[in-house]
């Protein structure tokens, strides 16, 4: 049976209509698999991976503590140093032994049938250290009373202590094994994964290029067969062509009554859908873009707390023990005055450090109703002293209420930020101008400065971890800020231009 003409244009735009669903369907399915990979390490294995960077790095710091603990000759620094390790270290490993178990059940709630057996060799990794760690408590014990009730000059206390010292120390050398098997165990299974999302998504672009070409062909197909009886058939097979070439704004004309226009609705019903996909797709790739360097700043957070941090506490320590030693006199004070310098500057680098692990471990928000134009006007009164001394005047047009569902205090420390920036950023003084208002998606916070602004290259950049253009900062503060306001379901943008300031938009979810 020959076929109509209004049937041969259907069955043509009905494989149209398959194909762009196949298209839709294929990418759902597949941003479904990098979803899953996303969220297993993002909301997993990063997690647990920070906690074994920590474990190492309490870990290092006792068995340096240890040694200088077995070395020390003084029993009153004895004294401080066994303190110091009763009051500190048991906690802390306790605590974070005890996330770590928590983070595996929480995993495995998420985690496909595949990831349940390495779940299970990370719960048991945990459990044989907390085994090492009980084991390990005991001997410090033992081997700080045995400090603490030796008299030197008895060989025997003394050669028990040096006992209890060394099988102390074998237990350090095992649980160091046990903690690098346990990261390396972790970081080789994120590296595994993220290989895995990577080829997801070569192999979904390679199809959906396939699929949209082959829509592309059948609506060339359509537009050959009815250009010269339905003139309105080649205007949406035009707005195809352009759709196909990544040119979403193409919409088709809905206004005839037959069956064209029921065609070009569900067309551009479907260009949206698939247009809504391709962007969700391409957030989930950023999104594990974004996992990967979290991963890399999480371990270079822990390098640094390993090489700079621990030996900054025993310079500071010594440095004040040395100050009680000093006697009186001019030149007691002059040396008491360059400890206290050695002292102020281990301070300020350790507050440095501090700033690489505050990024790298930022717990999830605790979101609660709070009133955002309270608190920036409390954020200003607490900065306004610096802002005067800096020549910086402030202007406020905030609502009398702004709700918004967030952290008090991740805000406030993404605010304080964005402030202080914007003061650095006046070295001459200025106006600094802080507005919100209630918008349809939720709030908005405008904070605008008369500073010196910046160029579109360092624009770019201004998100990115440990990209600064300031003398001796660490590039970390805009990348908190933005970490933070993801973190809240809200979206951060800036807008600068040189000598023309600079100004930041941040929107949040409402309450």
């Amino acid at each position: 049976m020959r076929l109509s003409i209004a049937s041969r244009i259907f069955l043509v735009f009905a494989a149209v209509v398959t194909v762009f669903g196949a298209v839709s369907s294929f990418a759902v399915w597949r941003m479904h698999a990098v979803g899953a990979d996303i969220r297993l390490v993002s909301e997993g294995y990063l997690p647990l991976t920070k906690v074994a960077a920590q474990l190492e790095t309490f870990h290092k710091n006792k068995q340096r503590d240890t040694d200088r603990l077995l070395e020390e000759k003084d029993p009153r620094a004895q004294r401080i140093l066994i303190k110091l390790a009763r009051l500190y270290y048991p906690r802390i490993v306790r605590e974070k032994l005890t996330q770590g178990r928590l983070l595996v059940t929480e995993t495995r709630r998420f985690a496909q049938p595949s990831e349940v057996p390495f779940l299970d060799e990370i719960e048991g990794r945990l459990e044989d250290l907390v085994r090492e760690y009980d084991l390990y408590d005991s001997q410090a014990d033992a081997l700080f009373a045995a400090l603490e009730s030796s008299d030197p000059g008895v060989a025997s206390a003394a050669l028990a202590a040096d006992e209890t010292g060394k099988e102390l120390k074998r237990t350090e050398r095992r649980i160091d094994r046990s903690l690098r098997l346990f990261s390396h165990a972790l970081e080789g299974r994120i590296q595994e994964r993220v290989r895995e999302a990577q080829a997801t998504e070569r192999s979904s672009s390679l199809a959906i290029i396939g699929f949209s070409l082959a829509a592309i062909a059948l609506g060339i197909l359509a537009s050959l067969l009815s250009q010269r009886l339905l003139a309105p058939v080649r205007t949406l097979t035009e707005a195809a062509v352009r759709i196909g070439r990544g040119d979403w704004s193409a919409k088709v004309p809905t206004s005839a009554a037959n069956e064209v226009g029921v065609l070009a609705r569900e067309f551009n019903q479907m260009a949206a859908s698939l247009q809504a996909r391709e962007r969700e797709l391409a957030n989930k790739q950023e999104a594990l873009m974004r996992a990967e360097k979290l991963a890399t700043v999480g371990r270079m957070a822990a390098q640094i707390t390993h090489e700079i941090r621990n030996p900054l506490s025993s310079i500071g320590l010594n440095a004040e023990l040395l100050a009680e030693e000093l006697p009186d006199g001019a030149a007691g004070d002059e040396a008491r005055r360059l400890c206290a310098a050695i002292s102020a500057e281990v301070d300020r680098l350790a507050e440095i450090t501090e700033e690489y692990l505050r990024y790298a471990r930022l717990p999830k928000p605790s979101l609660e109703r709070e009133d955002l134009s309270a608190l920036v006007r409390d954020l200003v009164a607490f900065v306004g002293p610096e802002l005067e001394a800096s020549g910086v005047a402030i202007e406020l047009d905030l609502p009398d209420d702004l709700p918004a569902e967030i952290d008090e205090n991740q805000l406030r420390q993404a605010l304080l930020n964005l402030v202080r920036n914007a003061m650095e950023a006046m070295p001459d003084g200025g106006t600094l101008r802080i507005a919100g208002r209630v918008t349809e998606s939720g709030v908005e916070l405008e904070i605008r400065d008369t500073g010196v602004g910046m160029g579109d290259q360092d624009l770019a950049h201004i998100f990115d971890p440990f990209f600064t253009t300031k003398r001796g900062g660490t590039g970390l503060g805009l990348s908190l800020t933005h970490q933070i306001v993801s973190q809240h379901n809200g979206t951060i943008r800036c807008e600068s231009a040189p000598s023309r300031g600079t100004t930041f938009t941040v929107q949040l979810p409402g309450a």
